[in-house]
């Protein structure tokens, strides 16, 4: 009898859980929609004034970075880690809950509300953890073919690298020297193309590694979509060859090229923005995001992007079919 009570209060849970995450994604997605008409008809955020007033990154100035130091937790999402380096979140990346991390995606890199929320909410129940009352460290979140995946535009695989706290040189230049596109008016060779960071950084041989490499490449182009999709196309071939552990379904290849859009929208694909980023998971000083709608990025809007980046990867179209 007891067991029985218990079976079926299993299935009743299961059941009201299912439920309720049917419903909450339609109006997630009802509310992101929106949100992107709002963003239509209304006039896009001043030049100068994206991040808004009294935030970290107003005008801007951002707060001092400081690299990860022994201890600190770091993970394979870039976005988050330069928020750490900046005190945004957690610096030592550790204890974060995941309401802050809602807040605080929309504000550094105006996110949209709903986008904002589906993330960490994300993160929340990949780590099977109460988005409302639960936290996590960086680290906690790379777990295999969760937020990391194989084929990493900027980290080798884990199959490679079980360490997934900081880009790898190799592969940040080569993601730099893909881009085909033209200068963007007004822009100029990063800041940081002169320098390398402290010995002592982490990100000293990651940085030194790419200076190397790109020091005769011409760091005004521009990232566009075709570029994204080439390299993702290469990192596809690249993995599978290499890494007799490869695994990839269709969520996590639009996972991937949903991050490589990131590129193109929140950096507005200037390598300039994009070498400081990826390089020492920083955000350049006057920088604010590329993305200047009222509402901020959408998912909706991500995905006009994303999704036709995955379409066209020719990797996806040259393995046989398994039908059985």
């Amino acid at each position: 009898m007891v067991s029985i009570l218990t079976a079926l209060r299993r299935i009743g849970r299961g059941t009201l859980s299912r439920l309720f995450e049917f419903v909450f994604f339609v109006g997630l997605l009802s509310w992101d929609f929106s949100l992107s008409i709002i963003n239509t008809f209304t006039f896009k955020r001043k030049i100068g004034q994206v991040t808004p007033k009294g935030k970290p990154g107003e005008g801007g100035i951002w707060p001092e970075y400081i690299p990860p130091r022994e201890g600190d937790s770091r993970c394979s999402c870039p976005g988050l880690n330069a928020m750490a380096n900046h005190g945004i979140i957690p610096r030592d990346g550790r204890n974060i809950a995941f309401k802050e991390v809602t807040g605080q995606l929309y504000d550094t890199y105006n996110f949209s509300p709903s986008f904002s929320l589906y993330t960490s909410r994300f993160i929340a129940h990949l780590l099977n953890r109460s988005y409302t009352y639960g936290h996590f460290d960086l680290a906690d979140i790379d777990v295999h073919n969760g937020i990391e995946h194989d084929s990493s535009l900027v980290r080798r695989d884990t199959f490679h690298q079980t360490h997934q706290g900081l880009p790898d040189g190799g592969l940040v230049a080569a993601l730099l020297k893909s881009a085909t596109g033209p200068p963007r008016k007004g822009d100029t060779l990063p800041a940081s193309q002169g320098h390398l960071p402290p010995n002592e950084s982490p990100y000293f041989n990651v940085a030194a590694h790419v200076s190397k490499a790109t020091a005769d490449f011409d760091m005004n182009r521009t990232f566009t979509a075709a570029d994204l999709t080439r390299r993702l196309c290469e990192r596809r071939r690249e993995s599978k060859a290499s890494n007799r552990q490869y695994s990839q379904d269709t969520t996590h290849k639009m996972f991937g090229s949903s991050n490589g859009s990131t590129l193109l929208t929140i950096f507005g694909g200037r390598l300039r923005d994009i070498h400081t980023f990826l390089t020492e998971e920083r955000l350049p000083e006057g920088w604010e995001s590329r993305v200047r709608e009222q509402m901020g990025l959408t998912m909706f809007a991500l995905n006009r992007t994303s999704i036709g980046v995955e379409l066209s990867i020719e990797a996806e179209v040259e393995q046989p079919l398994h039908l059985m």
